[in-house]
């Protein structure tokens, strides 16, 4: 498409603008009398700060393409599948804390971005997916490649617009950024119509958006900040329950000072995980179904519950009616909706974390300078014996082979707390959860809520993307990786070199899990003939030939005394993606665990093992029997 000239040649009184190759002013948020929705879609995701964006072009998103080629701020990343376009565009957000954008056209291009906007609005990842749509006129008449995307993505998106008039076009995606951005955030859907896209139009950039009806509550109510502060300073028994909404407001320091402060023992969700640094004192670790025994318990004894940016998740809950049966509630989320939609909340608190934290921190230290302040000694001292008496552990394999979790805690070690970490779904996401010892937030990329297998390797490569300068590893299982690695493509032809950690046991591994626990050793369909066990006459496929085959450097390790030199290998490679082919024994399995819908007071660290919950400890920490008496193994 031919770009139109603008209007005639600047006078004294109009100075001349610095224009970009299509001829257009650059920059984007001056008004422009003659242009195409297309152009108009560009310069609003100039206007709006979008540096890159992940997509595949398409018959209907078209005509978007070809000034998107001229633009000198927005860089375009094609995908090998949209999937991996949306991944990407969570990666970028989550590791950046900027708004993830990906585009797909009409039809099965939008439809296979369904996934990965499930997967942002689950864990509140803000990101906007811009689609086309077949003209106007043949919208609802089954024309090819017609799918009601809008209505498709109604339950899964925050928001989502049908854009048919190219005026619209400014004013939508302003809106869609302010929407995905603020509040609680998530995933919005502007789909764009091809007439609209294709059509002529004047673009103006708006002053401010005007969403009546949209108003987050930002800052807390006074009254039920010192209400909560009050019950902090009588609690006996208190826990700071941390979620991953912490992570998405940047309250890591003024929840470290509200730790600090308090000495209030602190669990950290498996989406919250480095709010809080592993290495500070008060840190029970993650909680839930494969938490730590310290978390879960702490949780399960409480008096009082302090969520912040916390749902209350059923994996976290485990039975609900069971859950933390003796506790009080202080609930803070920027989503009124949450507040007491699965537990009873004594005190109700909506609004960001960075300024609940903030205010709470200081409300709770009025309190103590005013002598009101309960002495919580026993409980840590119960609380650290609960975490010296049980913690994270494995057995090494009797067969020799390797141990997953040696692996990726090597990786931990070696790589260290500045480099990001994206796990995929299943064991190897638990271990990377509890093995990898996280320091800082937006260091850990996972799918929580939705569990999306073949999140890890496009996600990285949207972290990476995000933040050029950092190391960012993909600990991935044989099976997620198998869904999404073409994108392993992307990333060399883009200059991505992330590094792929496939821990490859050859199975579909907590399905695996769940058949040995629960359906009698009957593996049905869990075995993958990836590695080390296959059936086949060879591993079907090898991930090193993979590799090597999408210009990657390609690994393979099978020994334990091999597994530093081949980190170190990866970690010394920085020009090109590199995956490790690690093939693990197929029987580890996650500890601790609580099996899903029983109580959490029935959490067992090893298979038949569960804890000793009439153990007493006073409050100088002296245990009532030796706590060395309670091994972990696998």
């Amino acid at each position: 498409m031919a770009h139109e000239p603008l209007s005639a040649t600047p006078t004294s009184s109009q100075p001349t603008l610095e224009r970009g190759p299509g001829g257009l002013p650059l920059d984007p948020t001056l008004p422009v009398a003659s242009l195409t929705g297309a152009q108009s879609l560009v310069r609003s995701l100039e206007a709006v700060g979008v540096e890159v964006v992940f997509g595949i072009p398409g018959g209907a998103i078209l005509p978007a393409y070809d000034p998107l080629m001229d633009s000198p701020h927005v860089r375009h990343i094609l995908v090998r599948h949209e999937q991996g376009a949306g991944h990407a565009a969570e990666g970028y957000a989550v590791a950046t804390g900027k708004v993830g954008v990906c585009m797909a056209t009409s039809g099965p291009g939008a439809t296979n971005l369904v996934t990965p906007i499930a997967d942002a609005n689950m864990d509140s990842v803000p990101m906007v997916a811009i689609t086309g749509q077949v003209g106007a006129a043949a919208i609802g008449t089954d024309a090819f490649q017609e799918a009601d995307i809008a209505g498709i993505t109604i339950p899964i998106t925050k928001h989502n617009y049908l854009v048919t008039d190219p005026a619209d076009i400014p004013r939508v995606i302003a809106e869609a950024f302010h929407l995905a951005a603020t509040g609680r955030p998530g995933p919005v859907l502007v789909d764009v119509a091809k007439s609209a896209l294709q059509a002529r139009t004047s673009f103006e950039w708006p002053r401010s958006v005007d969403l009546p009806g949209y108003r987050p509550v930002v800052r807390p109510h006074g009254k039920q900040v010192k209400e909560a502060a009050r019950l902090i300073a009588a609690a006996e028994r208190p826990v700071l329950y941390v979620g991953g909404g912490v992570v998405k407001a940047d309250a890591s320091p003024e929840l470290i000072a509200l730790a600090d402060l308090t000495g209030i023992p602190a669990v950290t969700t498996l989406m919250a995980r480095g709010a809080l640094p592993d290495s500070h004192p008060t840190n029970l670790g993650m909680p839930g179904m494969h938490g730590t025994v310290a978390a879960v318990a702490a949780l399960q004894k409480a008096d009082l519950l302090v969520a912040l940016g916390a749902r209350f998740d059923d994996r976290v809950t485990g039975e609900l009616s069971t859950f933390a049966p003796g506790a009080k509630v202080v609930h803070a989320d920027i989503d009124p909706a949450e507040i007491g939609k699965n537990r009873a909340v004594d005190v109700p608190i909506v609004g960001d974390a960075k300024l609940v934290l903030a205010e709470l921190t200081a409300a709770v230290a009025a309190e103590f300078e005013a002598g009101h302040r309960a002495d919580i000694g026993a409980w840590r001292a119960q609380t650290d014996a609960w975490r010296e008496t049980y913690p994270l552990g494995y057995a090494d394999a009797e067969d020799g082979s390797l141990s997953p979790q040696f692996v990726i805690s090597r990786i931990g070690a070696i790589a260290g707390p500045e480099a990001v970490y994206v796990s995929g779904v299943g064991q190897h996401q638990m271990w990377s959860a509890q093995f990898v010892k996280y320091e800082n937030p937006r260091t850990w990329l996972n799918s929580g809520g939705l569990g999306t297998m073949g999140y890890a390797v496009p996600a990285a490569m949207g972290a990476k993307v995000g933040r050029p300068d950092a190391v960012v590893w993909a600990i991935d299982g044989d099976g997620c990786f198998q869904m999404t690695n073409q994108e392993l493509a992307t990333c060399t032809l883009n200059g991505i070199p992330v590094k792929v950690a496939v821990i490859n046991n050859s199975s579909l591994g907590m399905v695996r899990q769940w058949q040995t626990l629960f359906y009698s050793e009957r593996y049905s369909n869990t075995d993958l003939n990836s590695g080390a066990h296959s059936t086949h006459s060879a591993p079907v496929p090898d991930f090193v030939k993979l590799a090597d085959a999408y210009g990657c450097v390609g690994l393979r390790c099978e020994r334990p005394e091999d597994v530093d030199a081949v980190i170190e290998k990866a970690m010394a490679i920085d020009d090109v993606p590199v995956v490790i082919d690690f093939r693990v024994h197929r029987d580890a399995m996650v500890w601790p665990m609580v099996a899903a819908g029983v109580s959490n007071d029935e959490i067992q660290y090893a298979r038949g093992l569960s804890p000793e919950w009439d153990r007493e400890v006073d409050s100088d920490g002296v245990s009532s029997d030796d706590p060395r008496a309670h091994e972990v193994v696998s």
